[in-house]
């Protein structure tokens, strides 16, 4: 990749990944604003499911090695000086980690192999960084090649609706995936995909021949204070008036948001104190770029003696790019999808110490070599319409691949 492969100036250092120098770029999603600009690499970890394991216990492991002790998240957090300890570390684990952390099968191919499983990057503060150098060749992104077609888009819709009256699954999400090639530096445009309005966890991460970009809007988990916040998304619409009315008034997209909502009740529940768990600002409207979406806020108290890994087995991969029940979604979605879902619908964001904080990755876009890759879907239930759902995941990938071009 044009930017440099920022693996290269590092060195092994047995079981706790590698150790690094520091890196020029920093733009790790969540990371706390005050940082972005100090931020200097301190070790990184890469894992894929080929590696074996549990990806879970090896990211609480790597950071307990390097001073991040996550093992009960119910304690406060320690208190430290700003320049003696490392500041936190980006975190990233994809969706087929997630659907191992499950016991779900992950048997499609994946489109952008080189991409890591898991990535978590230890950071410490350092000298304010400069802007980084433009790249000589120009940026330029070639057609879009989808991984299915409309029709069969529409034919998996129709597969998980006969499933839906089997008694099967509630709900299933589908995803598609779309590939082009380009030349030139592709941290630009990532950079700018991050940018977008409503990004919430807006930012990239980048490794050796490999970047995420990420735009996503929505909290999988956040834990602060001892307690836990999840804020699903699901129901969209453009953004336009008749958009929001028509959202607010969708007996169907409300439904299906209230299973998704149910579903990640049951996941906080799992790992939070008996009695805890509350839902705040049920089916709120909120906007992301040119879409309506609607979101709901659920919130629990940490149970005692919860770690960061039992953290993402209860919560990976997140509900609302999932279905419910998880696990007969996560089968239907293994047999339904063409390619696997890569950097899309996985966990992205910010580790430390008395803060957790990763997003889903919605809205993401990867680069692998001399190819950019997307993805995009939504939830089927009985009452969806296969054409409305080809044309809700071109709807979201839209501002995606404009952002990415350039335009």
């Amino acid at each position: 990749m044009a930017h440099g492969k920022s693996t290269e100036r590092m060195r092994k250092v047995g079981p706790y990944g590698v150790e690094t120098l520091p890196q020029v770029l920093v733009d790790a999603p969540a990371a706390p604003p005050r940082c972005r600009d100090t931020l200097v690499e301190r070790a990184r970890l890469h894992w894929r499911r080929a590696d074996g394991g549990d990806p879970a216990a090896l990211a609480e492991e790597f950071l307990a090695a390097h001073g991040m002790a996550l093992h009960d998240l119910s304690r406060p957090a320690p208190s430290r000086h700003h320049h003696d300890t490392a500041c936190g570390a980006a975190f990233y684990l994809s969706a087929a980690a997630g659907a191992q952390l499950a016991g779900a099968p992950t048997t499609a191919p994946e489109p952008a192999p080189t991409l890591p499983d898991l990535v978590v990057v230890v950071y410490d503060h350092g000298p304010t960084r400069g802007t980084p150098a433009s790249a000589a060749t120009p940026w330029w992104l070639g057609a879009w090649t989808e991984s299915w077609t409309p029709q069969q888009h529409a034919a998996a819709v129709d597969a998980v609706r006969a499933a839906i009256g089997r008694g099967d699954v509630y709900q299933t999400n589908l995803v598609g995936h779309a590939a082009a090639r380009y030349t030139g530096d592709p941290l630009p445009a990532l950079r700018r995909l991050g940018a977008l309005p409503g990004a919430r966890y807006g930012g990239v991460l980048t490794g050796d021949g490999w970047a995420i970009g990420c735009a996503s809007p929505e909290t999988l988990i956040e834990v602060t204070g001892g307690h836990l916040t999840t804020r699903p998304i699901k129901g969209t619409r453009p953004a336009t008036a008749a958009g929001r009315a028509e959202l607010l008034t969708s007996a169907k997209e409300r439904a299906e948001h209230i299973m998704i909502v149910d579903l990640e009740r049951n996941d906080l529940a799992r790992i939070a104190r008996t009695g805890s768990v509350t839902v705040d600002d049920l089916f709120a409207i909120r906007r992301w770029c040119d879409l309506w979406q609607a979101e709901s806020t659920v919130r629990a108290t940490v149970a005692d003696g919860l770690g960061l890994a039992d953290l993402l087995r209860a919560t990976c991969p997140g509900g609302s790019v999932t279905g419910a029940p998880k696990r007969a979604a996560l089968t239907r979605i293994a047999a339904l999808e063409p390619v696997g879902r890569g950097a899309s619908m996985g966990a992205l964001g910010w580790v430390a110490p008395g803060h957790i904080d990763l997003g889903l990755t919605i809205r993401t876009a990867a680069a692998d070599g001399e190819t950019l890759h997307t993805w995009a879907g939504g939830g089927i239930t009985w009452d969806s319409d296969a054409g409305a759902e080809v044309a809700e995941a071109a709807a979201k990938t839209a501002p995606i691949r404009a952002t990415l071009a350039g335009r």
